[in-house]
């Protein structure tokens, strides 16, 4: 006989006998219960945790972690700034910019933008717009030449291509012998981006060289402020307070989390309330367990009689059936966190099959931003999960092992 005894016979009661198929029945239904509540729990929130990377992959490669403008509204010794801020721990990039409204028009299209002045060498270490380029180049964005590169979207909805001319309408007035009218320009469309649907930026944006904005907008060297990109942009917030507190009052610095933190707030708020809504059905299974060992506990009465008669203690009792629980769940535990890795890592694939066989889209990139079921597999969800699997079952394993502790061997061997 194995050692401790309390093991060795909780392994034997896992097995069937012929006497009790259906209780062993019922083991594996919990087992399997506990699995596929596992199951399930890993590969949502890898779904979720998908979702939220491509989320940020979008919103990080246009958005800039930090800017630094000026409640004035433009900056003047801005290149003095930019030291300073270059000078910064924790920040790697600076880049200036100067971004105004405009109307662009192409024929009898007309389209609202907001129009981004920019020097491309900089802004490529700020945000990711030169690998969102489709069309054309974003280098072609010299000073003195009016060049233009579009989101997809307005491209499209303005129907240019690349070499046609746009021109910008902005709000500033120039004084001309006809009298007062709006600034406006040409511009040349040199480049296409898509930065991907979700956010509006692919119909909501345009840029063209800085020198060239300036001129549009009649700011001579003047700028709207600059785009900071930071080594951990999650730190946005603190860096946020830390200039602030280094920088001249007239400073105004903003960063991502002012934009988009109230979304990735949801976004999280979301993957938490899955996680204990999924729960309930590990609970279940626990539930379902209690039942298995106190229909167990039942059946074992003259067993538990008789080990008390050759000296079980009421705790070696209790531990007998603590380890049969315990071993239904974590085995149930174990299957759940296999099958959850595989399944996550097969998701994207296997949902990609259902809907060429059955000729369904299940997922629209106008609504969920992608096209496609995105998985994200993290050890700390996996961890999470499995000790809280672990932690329910052992629980459901206290009341029916106490019961049977409590079990009178006279009683129990009466009517044997």
């Amino acid at each position: 006989m194995f050692k401790p005894a309390s093991v060795f016979i909780g392994l034997r009661y896992t097995r069937a006998k012929r006497r009790n198929h259906f209780i062993s029945f019922i083991s594996f239904t919990s087992m399997l219960g506990i699995a596929l509540g596992v199951t399930a729990l890993i590969t949502v929130l890898s779904v979720m945790n998908g979702f939220d990377r491509e989320i940020k992959k979008r919103v990080f490669s246009m958005v800039p972690p930090l800017t630094v403008s000026s409640t004035t509204g433009y900056l003047a010794e801005w290149g003095a700034l930019q030291k300073i801020l270059q000078n910064t721990s924790g920040i790697v990039n600076t880049a200036p910019f100067v971004n105004g409204e405009a109307l662009l028009t192409f024929g009898s299209q007309v389209a609202p933008v907001l129009l981004t002045g920019i020097v491309p060498q900089e802004e490529k270490n700020i945000t990711a717009i030169g690998q969102k380029i489709v069309e054309g180049k974003l280098d072609e964005l010299n000073s003195g030449h009016f060049n233009i590169v579009l989101g997809e979207e307005l491209a499209r909805r303005l129907n240019v291509t690349l070499g046609d001319k746009v021109t910008a309408i902005t709000p500033q007035m120039s004084l001309t012998p006809a009298g007062v009218i709006p600034r406006f320009k040409r511009f040349t469309v040199v480049g296409i981006f898509n930065a991907g649907s979700g956010f509006g930026f692919d119909v909501a944006m345009a840029f063209t060289h800085l020198n060239d904005a300036q001129k549009l907008y009649g700011l001579n060297n003047l700028v709207s402020g600059i785009h900071v990109s930071l080594d951990n942009v999650f730190a946005a917030p603190q860096m946020t307070q830390t200039l602030m507190s280094q920088l001249t009052p007239t400073a105004y610095i903003t960063n991502w989390t002012d934009q988009f933190g109230a979304f990735f707030h949801a976004v999280k708020l979301e993957k938490t309330m899955m996680f204990f809504i999924l729960l309930l059905i590990v609970a279940v299974a626990a539930f379902n367990l209690v039942a298995t060992l106190v229909m167990v506990v039942n059946d074992k009465e003259s067993d538990i009689a008789i080990l008390r008669t050759f000296g079980a203690t009421p705790r070696m009792i209790m531990s007998i059936f603590i380890v049969q629980g315990g071993i239904i769940g974590f085995v149930g535990t174990l299957l759940g966190v296999l099958g959850g890795i595989w399944l996550t890592f097969h998701v994207t694939d296997i949902v990609n099959w259902i809907q060429n066989v059955f000729h369904v889209k299940f997922l629209s990139s106008s609504v969920y931003f992608v096209d496609y079921l995105p998985s994200e597999l993290q050890l700390k969800d996996v961890l999470e999960i499995s000790l809280t699997a672990l932690i329910l079952s052992f629980l459901a394993t206290i009341y029916p092992a106490w019961q049977a502790s409590r079990m009178d061997p006279v009683e129990a061997l009466r009517y044997e």
